[in-house]
């Protein structure tokens, strides 16, 4: 279904995916409207939702006053048809939809994925910029999972290979999906290379008793085998709660800012980080 506002050239459009499953519709639109409030450049919003939250979606966006700057498609959670049931299982309803969207969108060419759970505190432009900073190899962009080792959920407790020291979080992630789609990816189940589109499956049935964040463990498993293919953004591009709930340990936030924060554990909707709920209360009563 197509529900577009302004057709613009294609290149000069920032492109954000989202998904949203359950109760995510409210948290989904504040990270919209984050999105627009800061951002220069056209955005174009892929959302990819349960079918009885698309006419919210569709309500609430037509109302929403940014004619002209603004346009979105919703799309249905679909996955491949031989094994729908196992990667709706997946950690969370519908989140491992998001390691098909280089199948699903063909003719976008770099799109940036956010959870629900995210805002915006500065242009999506800014982030977006990323992909012009990527070497020959590089096929995506995400922020480390921990700072600090210590208190490091990957390095102390995963049953899987895992990307660098900490491993990644996939909150937040930048892709280059023409690259990725061109890609042959070396792996742990077979001598040859897979495509993005044949890796998937086969790494879900060996991998899928040892983990526990879903499809955030599989890109960590994939980056692990390709570590080339990762270009790594600073904290403050994805800030969360870990990264002051033990101490203060995200430096590049400490000295330049956050600019993305990443509201996991439910924090925007309790009193735990009374911080990051009330970014999220301001940004939601924006009229």
């Amino acid at each position: 279904i197509r529900y577009d506002y302004m057709k613009t050239h294609p290149s000069e459009k920032m492109h954000l995916a989202v998904v949203a499953c359950g109760e995510r519709l409210e948290e989904t639109v504040t990270m919209l409207r984050s999105a627009i409030i800061f951002s220069i450049k056209p955005l174009h919003f892929h959302i990819f939702a349960e079918d009885q939250l698309h006419e919210s979606f569709k309500y609430i966006l037509d109302e929403f006053p940014y004619e002209g700057r603004v346009n979105y498609t919703l799309y249905p959670i679909t996955f491949p048809s031989e094994s729908a049931a196992e990667w709706k299982k997946l950690f969370k309803p519908c989140a491992s939809q998001r390691l098909f969207l280089p199948l699903i969108l063909k003719n976008v060419d770099s799109l940036l994925y956010v959870d629900t759970d995210i805002l915006f505190l500065r242009p999506v432009d800014d982030i977006w910029s990323f992909l012009g900073k990527f070497n020959s190899t590089q096929i995506a962009a995400m922020a480390p999972e921990h700072e600090e080792p210590r208190i490091g959920w990957y390095n102390r407790f995963a049953r899987h290979p895992y990307y660098g020291v900490t491993g990644i979080n996939s909150g937040v992630m930048l892709m280059n999906m023409t690259r990725i789609r061109r890609k042959y990816f070396k792996n742990d189940m077979t001598p040859v290379r897979l495509q993005w589109g044949e890796i998937l499956m086969p790494l879900l049935k060996k991998y899928k008793l040892n983990i526990t964040w879903g499809d955030q463990d599989l890109l960590n498993i994939m980056f692990f085998h390709n570590p080339e293919s990762l270009y790594v953004f600073p904290c403050q591009w994805n800030y969360r709660p870990d990264h002051c709930i033990y101490g203060s340990n995200c430096k590049a936030a400490e000295e330049e800012g956050i600019f993305i924060l990443h509201g996991n554990r439910g924090v925007y909707h309790d009193d735990k980080q009374p911080t990051f709920r009330a970014v999220y209360e301001a940004i939601k009563n924006v009229s």
